[in-house]
């Protein structure tokens, strides 16, 4: 897929180069370590996960945590950056691994938890009302949302680049849109972590 073909510049921007050189500083054991703790205490509410997806994978090191959490998990993932996909391939098989655009997405089945991690703050504020309907279209059980939150939508310079960094209240949102969504949990206000986090879940 060529940069002509991605609906938003955003796309563009992660699919290319900003995307490969993001590899190599999301990776190595340190990393891993934080994603494992991480999970262990946003995840306190869920019980007996067999299957996930995340939307934005990149090269995995949140699905490889969620792997020693919960060793049989059926891990999928959906990661537009070709360089990322390939090092995807390492540790999961082809038929877990959507390389595409979360835009271009279609989800056909549904995961036990849907999960989304520093993603949504890159992606265009317009295109968000339709990753949000993804997002819970794919989740059967809980929907983990880990992003940088502000109270009203603002835009903020990212790595010296205009309009790739968002930040609003991602979890009140896909609520609002999605009544059905109950939250779960808000967690783990600290500067290491994104200060919105929301395990969400649908209403019996």
């Amino acid at each position: 897929m060529s940069k002509k073909d991605y609906t938003t510049e955003q796309e563009g921007f992660w699919a290319g180069e900003f995307g490969t050189e993001y590899i190599q500083r999301n990776q190595g054991k340190a990393v891993l370590s934080s994603n494992l703790n991480f999970f262990a205490k946003a995840l306190n509410v869920a019980h007996g996960l067999k299957s996930c997806i995340e939307f934005g994978a990149n090269i995995g090191m949140n699905l490889r945590a969620l792997k020693l959490l919960y060793p049989d998990i059926d891990a999928h993932a959906i990661e537009i950056n070709a360089d990322a996909a390939r090092h995807l391939g390492g540790f999961f098989s082809s038929d877990q691994i959507y390389h595409q655009s979360i835009l271009d997405f279609e989800p056909k089945r549904q995961w036990d938890l849907t999960l989304i991690k520093g993603v949504l703050i890159h992606i265009n504020p317009e295109c968000l009302p339709l990753v949000y309907d993804k997002l819970v279209a794919s989740c059967s059980r809980y929907l983990l949302v880990a992003e940088y939150y502000n109270p009203v939508p603002v835009t903020v310079s990212y790595r010296g680049h205009s309009d790739r960094l968002f930040k609003r209240d991602f979890a009140g949102e896909i609520m609002d849109r999605h009544p059905q969504m109950k939250s779960l949990d808000t967690v783990l206000p600290t500067a290491a972590i994104p200060s919105s986090l929301r395990t969400i879940s649908p209403g019996s």
